[in-house]
């Protein structure tokens, strides 16, 4: 079947009438001819956007390779075939963003798992991804999908998976990914999109779901009044939602925990999938936060709050005199150490033994916490549903910005409960005149300056990627700027405990460490830079920490582009 061919075939079941009239245009054009738009569809149908571990993400539009109702519908035929073939009466909860068609997509979820005898339960409205893996562990369900594409370009669209009983609520991974996958397949060969089974007669949950997240999230900040509790005044902060879900059950989990009120970002507050303001609406992007950072000069804040459109991140912005906005946005690595630490002097306290855990690529100072603390630490392959899946967790993260403080309650990252953690720690701070600041001064001194960044390559060409890695991975470099390699780890036959993937791991001279994998979620090879120096004052670390990093990005560059 020709690429025209295919687009025809699936025009014709396309209950969409915008991605129709986007397609007919399409055929037109290339039945005339039109070189862009017969390399258009081969674009859009020589391959097909794959289930995997992260669910389903790409651009919205018309086509096997795009995000549309037939792909969501297909996959959601798919997938309550799985769950069907796995237990006698399964459920699932599913929630939504305010991204372009998440409302549509989850409808048409709901209505086809009740088509297939699946238990559908659609949340009340549009929420943060946090609620929906709360919601799958609160009721009990068998599964739960998210439409979110979380922090990605506003084009595109996801459909994110999770899985209820023994796998608590966490993200799927391989095998089963494989398993939907095939399910899917299976539908889209031998079934039309109109010929699949819907039904209306699906649940929509109440606001006793969301209210119960909301009470939850909130008593992680604790009582500062009840016996023993460090005192705690509230800190004026800055609040962004990205343009997302965030702000409405952020601020009610706030105020609930007796936090100052926010100053939020007007102009990002409401949910607007077309996100005017930023060009990413990822708080890790360059621009991302310049709203956030001018509203938190006008208001004399202390702190920077910010989350990703679903909310299931969180960034951090302090005070900083020497930055040109007065602002520096924390790493994602400072802010899991920073939690981190405070999870692991609580573990301590009550004589626990919970795990600290972090992905592979997340800085090593997690592992010297717990090991300073007496605790045990696991690392794990990137992404979160591994770090969510350790046994015994206390807590866990992921360089990425996100972070798991509650792991009782949910089994994914959660933003809303780590900016909770935060803030009540920026609150005991202030209470003893200490800042954010001298915190992470004070984690320099008594376990050594840690420092990390990050260098990554976006390509257009997803088999750039593949070329990339071929290409370091056949020709191993000695050394990464001027820093020998000292030991090279490949994992793309396993490593250790870790089964086959697709990252090469290099020790350097000194302990430094880099990292070299594709993203899971981008079309981009990432190199994860990693240094710290236990030598001499806590200022002194810190500069000999970040000169070893920056020597390594100017390395990485080179190894990027070679």
């Amino acid at each position: 079947m020709t690429h025209l061919d295919s687009a025809k075939a699936w025009r014709e079941q396309d209950p969409d009438p915008i991605t129709r009239v986007e397609l007919d245009a399409l055929i037109t054009a290339a039945e005339d001819g039109d070189a862009a738009a017969v390399a258009e569809l081969a674009d859009r149908f020589g391959t097909r956007l794959a289930f995997g571990t992260a669910g389903l993400r790409g651009e919205l539009g018309a086509g096997s390779n795009r995000m549309n109702r037939v792909l969501v519908s297909q996959a959601a035929a798919g997938f309550a075939a799985f769950l069907t073939g796995r237990e006698q009466n399964p459920s699932v909860v599913i929630g939504y963003d305010g991204r372009v068609n998440s409302d549509v997509f989850a409808r048409d979820t709901a209505e086809i798992m009740a088509g297939a005898g699946v238990r559908a339960i659609l949340l009340p409205r549009l929420l943060p991804t946090p609620v929906l893996a709360f919601a799958v562990r609160h009721l009990g369900a068998s599964a739960g999908v998210m439409v979110t594409a979380s922090h990605n370009p506003p084009r595109d669209n996801g459909y994110k998976v999770y899985l209820g009983g023994a796998d608590e609520g966490s993200q799927i991974v391989a095998p089963v990914d494989g398993e939907i996958h095939a399910a899917i397949l299976h539908v889209a060969q031998s079934t039309t999109v109109d010929q699949i089974p819907r039904s209306t007669e699906y649940e929509t949950g109440d606001e006793s779901i969301v209210e119960t997240y909301i009470a939850a999230t909130a008593a992680i900040a604790g009582d500062p009044s009840a016996d023993g509790a460090s005192p705690r005044i509230p800190v004026p902060f800055t609040y962004t939602a990205m343009h997302g879900v965030g702000y409405e059950t952020s601020a009610a989990v706030f105020a609930r925990a007796g936090f100052a009120e926010p100053t939020v970002v007007v102009e990002q507050r409401d949910p607007d999938g077309a996100f005017p303001t930023v060009a990413f609406p990822n708080p890790e992007e360059p621009g991302a936060m310049d709203l956030a950072e001018a509203t938190a000069s006008a208001a004399d804040a202390q702190l920077i709050i910010a989350h990703d459109p679903d909310a299931d991140r969180l960034a951090v912005a302090i005070p900083d005199a020497s930055s040109a906005t007065g602002w520096r946005r924390l790493t994602g690595n400072e802010v899991g150490l920073l939690l981190g630490w405070r999870a692991a002097e609580r573990e301590a306290a009550r004589g626990g033994s919970g795990t600290l855990a972090a992905s592979i690529v997340s800085s090593p100072g997690l592992a010297t916490i717990a090991d300073h603390f007496g605790l045990p630490y696991r690392d794990t392959l990137t992404g979160f549903k591994w770090v969510s899946r350790v046994e015994n967790l206390a807590f866990g993260y992921e360089e990425a910005l996100g972070y798991l403080v509650n792991p009782a309650s949910i089994r994914d990252k959660d933003g809303i409960s780590a900016s909770t953690e935060f803030l009540a720690m920026a609150g005991e701070l202030a209470a003893a005149g200490r800042t954010v600041a001298d915190r992470l001064r004070e984690a320099d001194e008594v376990f050594g300056a840690f420092a990390s960044s990050q260098v990554s390559v976006r390509v257009t060409e997803l088999a750039a990627i593949g070329r990339i890695m071929a290409r370091i991975r056949d020709a191993r470099p000695a050394q990464i700027g001027a820093i020998p390699v000292t030991q090279t780890d490949d994992f793309a036959g396993g490593f250790g405990d870790f089964g086959a993937s697709d990252i090469l791991r290099f020790w350097m001279d000194g302990g430094s460490r880099v990292i070299v994998r594709p993203s899971g979620t981008e079309p981009k090879v990432k190199v994860y830079i990693d240094a710290v120096s236990t030598d001499g004052t806590a200022e002194q670390r810190r500069a000999a920490a970040l000169a070893t990093v920056a020597a390594l990005e100017a390395g990485a560059r080179q190894l990027l582009a070679e």
